[in-house]
Parts: C-alpha cells; structure tokens; sequence
C-alpha cells in the first residue's frame, strides 16, 4: 500500500491547519485591486451605518451580506485562477467561467448596495422606527 500525497490533520492540528490556510486565502486576495475595494466600502458602509445610529442588528446583516461579498470576490478569484491555469488561451469555457464569476460578485455588491440603501433612508429619513 503506498502512503497518501498529502496526509490529512485531525482534530486541533486539522483546525490550525485550516486556519493557516484561509490565512493564506485573505492574504492572496488581498493582492486583488477589486478586494481591497469591496473593503474599503465596506469601511466606509460600516461608518454611515454608525453614524445613522443603526441597531447593532443592521449591522451585524451588513457584516453578514459583506462576508458573502468577500467569500463570492474570493471564488471568483479562484475560479480566475484556475482558467488561467488550464487555459491561458483564450476560451470561450473559460470567458463563461469567468463572467459567470464576475456576475456572481455584481449580484452580491447589488445586495450590499440595496441593503445599505434601505438602512440608511430608513434612519436619515423616516427615522429609525
């Protein structure tokens, strides 16, 4: 019987091990000029939602909704990687990939943007009843 490529962690080293890399993942999308965007207004978001005086629950689904945008830049990047990985030509497989990717991450920036809208009408506006 031959031993395995890579030997699987088990329990608090399969943790660290996880740990370490999604580390590694922030670290590499962080690279990403798009990624560092989408934190920045997410910073931004965070701050005029403060500033309105919204519950700490509107927040916390703005932190939600951001953590899916930042998951969804994550994939994408992923995605784009690996087209360009197995097809450095261009291909019509990978174009699709890609925008597919690209639409995922519009629909969840669409999402942040209506949500954050919504919060914030509500509090300059309407008040926050």
């Amino acid at each position: 019987m031959t031993k395995p490529a890579v030997t699987k962690e088990t329990g608090i080293r399969h943790f660290i091990a996880a740990a370490s890399y999604s580390w590694a993942g922030f670290l590499r999308v962080l690279k990403e000029a798009a990624f560092r965007q989408e934190l920045g207004f997410f910073v931004a978001s965070i701050a005029a939602l403060a500033l309105v005086g919204a519950t700490a629950g509107e927040i916390v689904v703005a932190l939600l909704l951001f953590l899916g945008l930042f998951s969804m830049e994550a994939m994408n990047t992923a995605v784009e990687e690996v087209i360009d990985r197995i097809s450095p030509e261009i291909s019509i497989v990978g174009k699709h990939a890609k925008d597919l990717g690209s639409f995922a991450v519009t629909c969840m920036i669409a999402a942040c943007c209506l949500y954050l809208g919504f919060v914030l009408a509500k509090h300059l506006f309407f008040g926050s009843g």
